[in-house]
């Protein structure tokens, strides 16, 4: 494999380039390609969306993506779930935890490997998401895959990804997430011998950044630091699969060549990633506890401000040196539905049980803070500056219920005895 190369930005237009002359210089789609090429434009918006939201980019490539060998038919959907009704247990209000998926035995894939969590929303009315998690031990050689349903950002926990796009290469490590919008084909690969992670599958409006408000100009992320791939393509002929998530199922087609075979690009509409070590932890420095929403990353916002479809939040290594305040997350409830997933370290907010790759869920008003141990501690510790270290936990959350399937309420990574952990906390002496 080359040496992979990356742009550097967010939201911005880019154009790249695999052979030189692939790219159009007046028009984006003259009456004669240079090359010999395909000219195709991938939409992620409505075309009269406003300039600012309007997300498109316009494609070279060998052959039109319209080639393909048949009707696509419904294949098994394994584990994925969506939000029809039918596939979806009864959520209770009760609090959930997982443990980390095993990595299977059997071979399984990127797609084999999802395995659905929670689902909010509509996938058909473009509200909400679906919250999957992934344990794979092979690579997605001759198979390639499309999510019309929504964008995918991928949070590895273990493991390193090459994900293959249309756009170009990108490779992934725990401490990385890829985005990967609606409807881009794509194909990953392992770098190592098994991966596991976590997706969040974003039917609503594409991530974007946050607005930083009072912050200023500096902080959270910064655009720069993203990474757009180059054009990249591969000429293959042969008997591929061509699956796709549409409606909330998987569907398959037979494709003589690779979809990946795009020469040279323009656009805003493409993957990327982004290293969640650089982000800039924006903190209270001196009394009292902010809400978690200054440790946003991206947003996918609603037609109602301030009140997202999706935030993606992360708790990096910070400072902590607020005085005379509880330290930990405080005890709330909220309209938020939130999911939370550990990448390595410990979470500041629970003493035992939450592990890497694992998961929890706290849906909307249902209480939820420090264990028992966690808050014994904190009431008592002397409140000098301290550093949280080698620590990485990240939040989904969401407006809409996520609704648990029956996967997510059933399997035994579920930890039935998650409630146990605040049986500690008692009622004040004074009123006993």
């Amino acid at each position: 494999m080359e040496n992979i190369k990356y742009q550097y930005g967010f939201g911005n237009t880019f154009a790249s380039e695999a052979e030189s002359g692939a790219l159009p210089l007046k028009q984006n789609s003259p009456q004669k390609v240079p090359l010999g090429l395909y000219a195709e434009q991938l939409s992620g918006s409505a075309f009269t969306s406003l300039r600012a939201h309007n997300k498109r980019s316009w494609q070279y490539r060998l052959r039109p993506s319209v080639m393909h060998a048949g009707d696509f038919k419904e294949m098994d959907s394994g584990l994925i779930r969506s939000s029809h009704a039918s596939e979806l247990a009864q959520t209770p209000p009760t609090q959930f935890r997982w443990s980390p998926l095993p990595i299977p035995p059997k071979s399984t894939d990127f797609i084999q490997g999802l395995i659905t969590i929670a689902v909010a929303g509509d996938q058909s009315m473009h509200t909400g998401g679906a919250l999957h998690l992934y344990a794979i031990n092979a690579s997605m050689n001759d198979t390639y895959f499309y999510n019309a349903d929504g964008e995918l950002c991928i949070v590895p926990q273990e493991g390193a990804l090459l994900v293959k796009t249309e756009f170009g290469l990108i490779e992934i490590k725990p401490q990385e997430i890829a985005v990967i919008p609606r409807g881009v084909r794509f194909q990953i690969q392992l770098k190592e011998k098994y991966a596991r992670g976590y997706v969040c599958e974003n039917y609503g409006a594409p991530f974007q950044l946050p607005e930083r408000g009072p912050i200023g100009a500096n902080g959270l992320a910064e655009e720069r630091h993203f990474q757009i791939p180059h054009a990249w393509y591969e000429n293959k002929t042969g008997d591929f699969l061509l699956v796709a998530k549409f409606n909330g199922k998987l569907w398959k087609t037979k494709i003589k060549h690779s979809p990946l075979d795009i020469v040279a690009w323009h656009g805003n509409y493409v993957p990327y990633k982004y290293d969640l070590t650089l982000f800039n932890p924006v903190w209270s420095v001196y009394l009292d506890h902010p809400d978690p929403s200054i440790f946003t990353v991206l947003t996918s916002l609603t037609s109602q401000p301030g009140v997202p479809n999706i935030d993606f939040v992360i708790f990096p290594d910070r400072w902590m040196v607020t005085e005379n305040s509880f330290r930990p997350p405080y005890f709330h409830r909220n309209l938020m539905n939130e999911y939370m997933g550990l990448i390595y370290g410990k979470y500041d907010s629970k003493a035992t049980g939450f592990v890497p790759g694992g998961g929890s869920l706290h849906n909307c008003m249902s209480g939820h803070g420090p264990d028992a141990t966690t808050y014994e501690k904190a009431i008592v510790e002397d409140l000098k500056p301290n550093r949280y270290k080698d620590t990485l936990t990240f939040m989904f959350e969401s407006l809409y219920v996520w609704n648990v399937t029956e996967f997510g309420q059933n399997n035994d990574i579920r930890q039935k005895d998650y409630l146990d952990c605040w049986k500690g906390l008692e009622s004040s002496s004074r009123f006993a």
